[in-house]
């Protein structure tokens, strides 16, 4: 294992705090979420969005989202199928709900306040050690380092650590802690995380760009292209199926409620997707005339990978084809296709519907409670 970082090599890098800061100043990206003052509902629902998400993803749908919900108690109130509606698109649902579980204990335990306490913030649900201490260091500047994969990648790098992976863990965290300080908290928080998105890159990173280059052991010992060692990828499982997508009365459409465990849990999706990804062929929803749609929709999860051919069918109105007054907990209903900005759809549930013929809304959109 990697002797632990000196103290002088700690103390160089805290020297070098003011041209990090600087750089910062003049090189942060104008994001929608970066307001001063900020706003601590803000910057945590910015934090809780960008899990597993990129920046320009979540600047394009922030503002909608923050508008839609301006406070934990607007969220919680709301409801989660209106959370989950206006996340649609964003992926990794289970962050949607957290977040809108998250929003209901800041009103019930915090009084609608987001609590500017470490601790306390991560005893929110959906928020771990690097969204509380983004938060505690951005909203309230308390003087902690969020250790997110591109700071752990900068820390790496900077204290020459072979063997360690680019992935917060309680070494780097506490390292973190040993480089913080209290001046200009939330501005250097960002900095090491704008850092390590623009200039310490995980490959062909910008040394000649980087305040802390006179600091970096990696860069003196010619170790910037090779650490962190790189984590092996995952095997992803090809699954096959087929999805049914069933029209009525000209404007209806049949859903299905997904439960809200496993994927896509509490989502809504065409019947025939698989429920478990080592789950058998689906039989049709329907004992009616299905025609296949030509072609194939392609859809990749991180472990997943599924190939799905569409059955389209037309019902002429039975008396089954009945609008649902209300999203059911879980299984099959009808519903109206101008009403399908309502429902939260998965992206996987659009690009099927579109395949379809029927084009979604777009992702995010809310429109009017039935």
């Amino acid at each position: 294992m990697t002797a632990a970082p000196s103290a002088d090599q700690i103390a160089r890098v805290r020297a070098h705090l003011p041209a990090l800061l600087a750089w910062y100043r003049g090189r942060r990206r104008d994001l929608p979420w970066r307001a001063a003052p900020p706003d601590p509902w803000a910057v945590l629902l910015s934090e809780i969005m960008l899990q597993q998400t990129t920046a320009p993803v979540v600047a394009a749908r922030f503002p909608d989202m923050l508008a839609r919900f301006p406070t934990p108690q607007a969220m919680a109130e709301a409801g989660e199928d209106a959370v989950l509606a206006a996340w649609s698109g964003l992926g990794y649902y289970r962050r949607a709900r957290a977040l809108f579980a998250c929003a209901r204990a800041i009103l019930e335990r915090h009084g609608g306040r987001v609590p500017d306490d470490p601790q306390a913030l991560a005893a929110l649900p959906g928020v771990g050690p690097y969204t509380a201490a983004a938060v505690a260091a951005i909203a309230f500047g308390r003087p902690v380092v969020p250790v997110d994969g591109n700071v752990a990648r900068v820390l790496v790098r900077l204290f020459a650590l072979g063997g360690e992976p680019a992935r917060p863990s309680p070494r780097l965290r506490e390292l973190a802690a040993r480089v913080a300080r209290a001046e200009d908290a939330g501005d250097l928080a960002q900095a090491w995380i704008e850092l390590g998105a623009l200039v310490c890159r995980p490959r062909r990173p910008l040394c000649g760009d980087c305040p802390l280059e006179q600091v970096c052991l990696a860069r003196a010992r010619g170790l910037e292209d090779r650490l962190p060692a790189p984590a092996p990828r995952p095997e992803r499982r090809l699954v096959h199926a087929s999805a049914f997508l069933a029209l009525a009365d000209g404007d209806l459409v049949l859903l299905r409620r997904r439960p809200r465990g496993g994927l896509l849990g509490g989502l809504v999706d065409l019947p025939g997707v698989p429920l478990a990804p080592d789950a058998g062929p689906e039989p049709p929803p329907l004992a009616v005339d299905w025609r296949p749609v030509p072609g194939e929709v392609r859809h990749v999860f991180t472990h997943l990978e599924m190939r799905l051919r569409l059955e389209r069918a037309v019902v002429d109105g039975p008396e089954t084809a009945r609008p649902a007054p209300e999203l059911p907990a879980a299984g099959l209903f009808w519903w109206p296709i101008a009403e399908l900005a309502a429902l939260p759809l998965a992206s996987l549930t659009r690009r099927l519907l579109a395949h379809g013929g029927i084009v979604p809304p777009p992702s995010g959109r809310q429109a009017s409670a039935r």
